[in-house]
């Protein structure tokens, strides 16, 4: 459930941070600014803008990449904050189980935290993708305004928030799960060594 603290919180981050959000940067959306200088600085400019091809898009905010790792409850680089910090999620310990030495019971626990996490994101990033779809067909209809607009926001950024705090909130527990050695041999083994620099996605 998502509550009053976290929807509060969303939109606090959304005032300080503005409409971009790690959702829109996997949608391409980073070249915004380049490309309005370069479309309003010439009048006689001619070539392809920087989304030029995206109006076809089902969901015109979303890739079709987008929609299929948010149906999928993948990671997105949502975690990094976690996985980068040595806090070693679910997915690539049960990869690493052997070299990790493993108990059972760790593996068990291990399995059944990474198949509650996925059915958790997968059914969050079902729900954006629909409000994302009601938000881009509210616009193509032109039956949208301002309250209304505002109320959708929140309802996506408060989605958005739900969906990073579940995948960080499962390294909190997988790291949990592990000892001290085995966080260190993962960090050796997932190439991070002693800095947390290494780019990887979740």
């Amino acid at each position: 459930m998502i509550t009053s603290s976290t929807l509060r919180l969303v939109v606090l981050g959304a005032s300080l941070a503005g409409s971009a959000t790690v959702f829109a940067q996997h949608s391409g959306h980073a070249g915004h600014g380049q490309s309005a200088q370069q479309s309003h600085g010439s009048a006689s400019a001619s070539a392809p803008t920087h989304y030029a091809g995206q109006q076809q898009r089902a969901i015109k905010a979303l890739s079709d990449k987008d929609v299929q790792d948010l149906m999928e409850g993948k990671g997105m680089g949502l975690a990094l904050a976690a996985e980068l910090n040595s806090y070693p999620g679910p997915m690539h310990v049960l990869e690493n189980a052997q070299a990790l030495g493993l108990s059972d019971t760790q593996r068990s626990s291990t399995a059944q935290l990474m198949s509650t996490h996925k059915e958790e994101v997968r059914t969050l990033g079902r729900q954006l993708v629909e409000v994302e779809r009601e938000l881009d067909q509210a616009f193509a209809s032109r039956q949208i305004d301002s309250p209304s607009l505002t109320a959708r926001m929140q309802r996506i950024g408060a989605l958005q928030a739900a969906i990073r705090d579940a995948h960080l909130q499962t390294h909190l527990r997988q790291t949990a799960l592990l000892t001290a050695a085995q966080v260190a041999q993962y960090n050796q083994l997932r190439g991070y060594g002693t800095s947390a620099a290494a780019s990887h996605k979740h």
